[in-house]
This record gives structure tokens, C-alpha cells and sequence, in this order.
């Protein structure tokens, strides 16, 4: 009698009962939950048209159907699967749904006896709305000065991802004008040393789904007659004093590459500006070129403004304090980041107030006392803006129609 065929049916039944066995005790005890996701939507994102999505799923035994609902309304009812692997491709034709915020929910239920499931949900916004934007200001006859700042502002009809200026050959970020305001603006440096002559500013808009909108407006640089000035030369005493005691001119320029570079891509600040002191007197004006001994011959991108000795000296808008430090060439100096790259200086201080880097300031609040510290001779104090590393007059800034 030939027993190999029946060797082979017993190793058949004893392997074909454990696999039964396992997959029995598999299926009544196992407690672990389908794998699900959804392919093709980031939580937050921005869509229009139509919304193309992947329900992906798996499960080590099996899932036994998929339910999806949109909104609390069920789009897909116990969508049979009975399979370990389940890729279900669905689209929603987002014209047929209002703009704004909509939640797409899935649930997998596996073929377990205890039939667990598996819910994600992601949140996303509908923008079906048609992009659109105009100047406020508008610049067919807009001119600026060399040393000054120009402010372009625009208006969207929703909210949008970017806007960028592209002038000059520099590209300038356009942000909000306020909380939830769709007014935007950009604030663009004009060099002192820019050859007077019309540019053109191309203004990109692009909204969260991706359609954009180009404007543009024409400008005119207009030439500056600055001022001349010969400066009665700094003790040579003081400045050896002021070398020891404080910090390098080229570290302290380092430090303000960095500090621009890193400022929040948003307005720290609301209204216009607060000159920084009572001022009594402009004893040099924005862009006068200088004359000394020690320096010589250089142009003064900043104003030097006189109160009495050691009055109180305040911030000119609200920020965050960068720089709070002692240089041979600024003395006593306090740096104010408002954001969007624009910082205000302040040097010569004789004394600072209670404040530390790295502490948020209310406009008006006390930065120090008016002193003479640093490359100075009197008391007076230097007030300097820079937008992205550029200087330009702060005098500009203090206006109401600025």
C-alpha cells in the first residue's frame, strides 16, 4: 500500500488546522484598529473646482467598507471593500459648496467579530471666488525723493497666500495693512545714491489656490539737493574712551544684517510713528553730507535731534528690542525691529531705560535718557530707520498722511 499520499493529506490537515485555528483566533480576538488616511488634502489647505481625493486604507485581516461624509452629510454609506488593501479615488465638485472652512470625515470598519474602526477627518477651505485687485495709491504721477521711503498700497477682495513688489531690481514682501484688513502695502527703500529717474513697481498677487494678479505703477525718483556740513572734530581723548568701552562699528553692522534678515514677515505695529523726543531743534537733517577729521567725508543717513540733556527718549512705534548695547561709534544704542524688516535706531544715549533684548515695546515707552556717548560731541540724539538693511529719513514716517 502506497501511505505517501496519505502523509501528505495529514501534513495537510494538521498545517490547514493551525492556519484555521489562527485565523479563527484571529478573527474573534484581535483588538487592533484599520490603518486609514486621505491622499491628495492638507488639513488647512485651499481648494477650488473640483477636489480629487484617495481614501487610502489597510488592515492585517481585512476592511469590510468605508463611510465618508462632508460637513455632518454622508457622501459614501458602508462602501463595500473586503479586502487587507483599499485605494477608493472620490472627487467633489467644490462650485456646488459655499467659500470657506468644510470638514471631509472617513471611517473603516474591518471584518473583525468585533468590527473596529478607524475615523480621520481634515478640515479645508473652498475659494471658488475670482481674484481681484486694485492701487489705492495711485502712481502714474507719483514721485519720491531720494533718501525716502515709497508706500504702495493696494486692495484684494479676499484673503490671499503672498504679494510681492518687484522694483528696483529687489523684490519687497506687501503685507497686511491691519487685522483682517484687505488692504495691503509694502514699503520700499529708495537709496540715497539712486539715480533719479521713473521705474516701474510690478505688484504680484497670489490668493491660496493658486490664481494670481499682476498690477503695476509707475514712479519717479526725484534728485535730493542734501545739505553740506563741517563738523568740529571729536576730543581725541573721549574717542579712545569710547573704543575701550564699547563695541566695533563692524560688529554692530553685522549685528543689523542679522536682525533684518531674521524680522517677523508682518507689522508689528499700528498708526503712524511718534518722533522719538520733543524736538527742539534738527541739528543735521536726513542725507547731509559730513566733513571730519576723524571720519571723513560721508553722508549722515539719519537725523540728529536736540532736547535738554538727558531728557526721556521713547520708541517711535511699537516692536521687539533687538539690540540693547554699547559701540565706540553709537555709544549707548537700542534697536527696534517693527517688522517686515524695519528697524529704528537710536544712539548716544547717556543712560537706558528698563528694558531688556528681546522684550515687546508699546510706542512711547522710555528706551533712555538723551546723552553724548559714542562718536558725539553734545548732547543730541541720533535717529536712524532702516527697511531691509536700507536707510531712509525718518522724518518721512512721522507724517499723518504718510
Amino acid at each position: 500500500m502506497n501511505i505517501r499520499p496519505l502523509r501528505i493529506l495529514l501534513i495537510f490537515l494538521i498545517l490547514g488546522g493551525s492556519f484555521l485555528g489562527w485565523r479563527s483566533y484571529h478573527y474573534f480576538f484581535d483588538m487592533h484598529q484599520p490603518i486609514l488616511s486621505i491622499v491628495g488634502l492638507k488639513a488647512g489647505s485651499y481648494v477650488a473646482n473640483e477636489l480629487n481625493c484617495t481614501i487610502v486604507g489597510s488592515d492585517s485581516y481585512k476592511i469590510a467598507n468605508l463611510s465618508v461624509w462632508l460637513d455632518g452629510k454622508i457622501l459614501v454609506d458602508c462602501f463595500k471593500v473586503n479586502s487587507r488593501m483599499v485605494e477608493h479615488p472620490f472627487c467633489i465638485a467644490t462650485k456646488t459648496l459655499t467659500n470657506g472652512l468644510h470638514t471631509l470625515k472617513v471611517e473603516a470598519i474591518n471584518a473583525l467579530y468585533n468590527k473596529k474602526s478607524t475615523r480621520t477627518e481634515c478640515s479645508f477651505y473652498v475659494d471658488n471666488t475670482p481674484l481681484q485687485a486694485a492701487l489705492i495709491r495711485l502712481d502714474t504721477d507719483c514721485k519720491v525723493f531720494q533718501g525716502r521711503t515709497l508706500h504702495l498700497q493696494f486692495q484684494v477682495n479676499k484673503d490671499i497666500d503672498q504679494a510681492r513688489v518687484h522694483t528696483l531690481s529687489h523684490t519687497y514682501p506687501a503685507v497686511r495693512e491691519a487685522k483682517n484688513s484687505p488692504i495691503y502695502e509694502a514699503f520700499i527703500p529708495i537709496s540715497c545714491e539712486e539715480s533719479p529717474s521713473e521705474h516701474l513697481a510690478r505688484i504680484e498677487i497670489i490668493d491660496h489656490v493658486g490664481a494670481s494678479s499682476l498690477l503695476e505703477a509707475k514712479f519717479q525718483i526725484v534728485a535730493f539737493p542734501f545739505k553740506r556740513q563741517q563738523l568740529v572734530h571729536v576730543d581725541t581723548a573721549k574717542l579712545k574712551v569710547e573704543k575701550e568701552v564699547g563695541l566695533s562699528e563692524k560688529m554692530f553692522e553685522e549685528e543689523l544684517i542679522q536682525h533684518a534678515r531674521q524680522s517677523p514677515p508682518q507689522k508689528l505695529w499700528q498708526g503712524s510713528f511718534y518722533p522719538p523726543i520733543d524736538i527742539i531743534m534738527v541739528s543735521t537733517e536726513y542725507g547731509t553730507i559730513r566733513t571730519t577729521k576723524e571720519r571723513g567725508r560721508y553722508m549722515h543717513k539719519a537725523v540728529d535731534v536736540i532736547n535738554q540733556p538727558k531728557s526721556v527718549v521713547w520708541a517711535t512705534q511699537d516692536g521687539v528690542i533687538v539690540i540693547k548695547n554699547r559701540y565706540e561709534h553709537s555709544g549707548n544704542t537700542v534697536v527696534i525691529d517693527h517688522g517686515c524688516g524695519i528697524l529704528s535706531l537710536f544712539f548716544h544715549l547717556d543712560t537706558f531705560a528698563d528694558i531688556a533684548v528681546g522684550d515687546r515695546i508699546k510706542r512711547g515707552k522710555p528706551l533712555g535718557t538723551l546723552g553724548e556717548t559714542g562718536y558725539a560731541k553734545g548732547y543730541h540724539l541720533h535717529w536712524e530707520m532702516r527697511i531691509n538693511n536700507e536707510p531712509v529719513d525718518p522724518m518721512q514716517w512721522i507724517k499723518p498722511n504718510f
